[in-house]
């Protein structure tokens, strides 16, 4: 494949994979450990199956150093069906939830509990445009559940440390765009959820990461695939599952463990941020971040030029030197470099020897 031209993809998802997963499974694909069929053929009660996802999971709770009182389950339906099934299964008949609202995805995650039970909002940053971590919280001492998204997407503002719950307040989070992409201790939390297809794997698997006491929640007659007692007690095999997509996230996981590990691949993340942010921060006002510098995200960085012109012209530039998926979220406009663990170094230098010769041309 030396003749292969891959694109620099900056998509924020699906996000770009590692070269030598996608090689890997290819090289697997038609015919999986001897089976002379695909991974994706093959019955997900067989033995050749149940290696991979029990595999999958030993190479999560390695990686992220989940204790043995927490479940891992490979679930559908994005993380966006989390925002519903987790006050379903978390939230008691009556009680309220606290949120915490600094993006468009923790703020839509909002919207859909709303829907469901009662929800008090412990901070939102909208009123500063969604650009930074709030700097204080109304928290509910008597709350289901603390709620916040680590990383969010579309704005690019990234938590670095876990917000407080009172005592006794679980603490759960949204990591799908942060996901893996540096260590974090997983026993402060009750509950994690991720959808795969920024750093993990391709879109069709969410992660779930829950505590062992959280199941006894669980309220009785929940509809059988939106029960975590359920699903957790199954393996995530209750019904056929993304098998394909369990097993990229699996290659996944091992391709970061032979990097080094989480903190090898956040010393690879902070090295790349810092390159595009420098080249944001050092063009004198040619290039404008989003986020307050305290904020900035590790893994998605938002960027407005001096007209919408000129960001248009950025993006159909960009796209001939084989810079892809820059252009901004619809609801925001602008530019965003999604530089998630799979970018190398090397796509990201590229990306900022672009934005300086563009900016030599234009400004």
């Amino acid at each position: 494949m030396s003749d292969l031209k891959r694109a620099y993809n900056f998509n924020p998802g699906p996000g770009v994979l590692p070269l030598e997963v996608l090689q890997e499974a290819q090289a697997e694909l038609l015919n999986f450990k001897g089976t002379g069929m695909s991974v994706m053929e093959i019955s997900h009660r067989s033995k050749e199956f149940e290696a991979v996802i029990q595999t999958a999971e030993a190479d999560l709770r390695e990686l992220l150093g989940i204790p043995s009182n927490y479940k891992v389950m490979f679930l559908q339906g994005g993380a966006t069906l989390q925002f519903a099934m987790l006050p379903m299964n978390l939230r008691a008949a009556g009680a309220s939830a606290d949120y915490i609202v600094t993006g468009s995805w923790s703020k839509t995650a909002v919207k859909e509990a709303k829907k469901l039970g009662a929800v008090h909002l412990a901070a939102n940053t909208e009123a500063d445009g969604f650009n930074c971590i709030p700097a204080s919280l109304d928290l509910d001492p008597k709350a289901a559940y603390l709620h916040f998204t680590s990383n969010e997407t579309i704005h690019g503002v990234e938590y670095f440390s876990e917000p407080t719950p009172p005592a006794g307040v679980p603490l759960v989070c949204d990591t799908s765009s942060d996901f893996i992409s540096r260590p974090i201790d997983v026993s402060k939390y009750a509950m994690l959820y991720a959808g795969a297809q920024k750093n993990a794997g391709p879109s069709g698997v969410t992660i779930v990461i829950i505590r062992d006491d959280m199941l006894e929640r669980v309220p009785e007659n929940l509809p059988v695939m939106l029960d975590y007692k359920t699903l957790a007690a199954s393996g995530s095999l209750h019904n056929t599952p993304p098998s394909f997509a369990i097993y990229m996230v699996g290659l996944v996981f091992k391709w970061a463990k032979k990097l080094g590990g989480l903190a090898a691949v956040e010393k690879n993340n902070r090295a790349k941020a810092n390159l595009v942010y420098g080249a944001i921060d050092e063009s004198g006002g040619f290039y404008r971040g989003h986020a307050k510098p305290e904020a900035r995200s590790l893994m998605n960085v938002p960027f407005r030029l001096p007209s919408e012109e000129l960001e248009d012209t950025f993006a159909k530039d960009a796209k001939k030197e084989n810079l892809i998926g820059l252009k901004g979220h619809r609801s925001v406009g602008g530019m965003r470099a999604s530089i998630y663990n799979a970018m190398d170094l090397e796509g990201t230098q590229e990306l900022v020897k672009f934005m300086k010769d563009f900016q030599k041309k234009n400004g």
